[in-house]
């Protein structure tokens, strides 16, 4: 299996493989409900920011979802779910499917992006603790896991607190 991943835009018919993803990538099926919810809700969904990685064949095998948040009153994006099927996970599917999410972010004139996640393994996308910019959660996370990114190097982040879409129950 090689390590070249194919990584594009989710499309309408990639929606049942995106929900077999979270479903085998985590231990519930919240994850796939989120993702589910957020591409309902059409104040966090912005076409062209869930993006796939798909393997040799064309199959998607990782993906990975950016939806509109808040910092403070600041519009940002939320990295979340990032997903990759079992058999493929340590392959770089899922830092291709990040990588690409956020290159089409920055593309669509995006600035800046949250995440809540695994302190050592989103800092390699540039991310940094948010609490380093006065960035914060209205629930009590350890401080290395919320971190945040901008987009634009001349654009510093925001402080506040980040809101997040509805489904996120946050």
């Amino acid at each position: 299996m090689g390590n070249t991943w194919i990584t594009r835009a989710e499309t309408g018919a990639d929606i049942p493989a995106v929900r077999d993803i979270n479903l085998a990538a985590f231990p519930t099926p919240a994850e796939a409900d989120l993702v589910d919810a957020l591409r309902a809700d059409p104040a966090a969904w912005i076409e062209g920011l869930s993006l796939v990685a798909a393997d040799e064949t064309g199959r998607p095998v990782g993906h990975a979802l950016l939806t509109r948040c808040h910092i403070g009153t600041t519009p940002a994006l939320c990295l979340a779910p990032c997903a990759v099927r079992p058999e493929h996970q340590r392959t770089g599917a899922g830092s291709a499917a990040i990588r690409a999410a956020l290159a089409a972010a920055k593309a669509q004139g995006e600035h800046h992006v949250v995440v809540l996640g695994h302190p050592a393994y989103y800092p390699r996308f540039g991310f940094t603790r948010a609490s380093d910019h006065g960035i914060g959660l209205t629930i009590d996370v350890p401080d290395d896991a919320l971190m945040a990114l901008s987009l634009d190097t001349g654009l510093p982040l925001p402080s506040g607190t980040v809101r997040y879409a509805t489904a996120f129950g946050i």
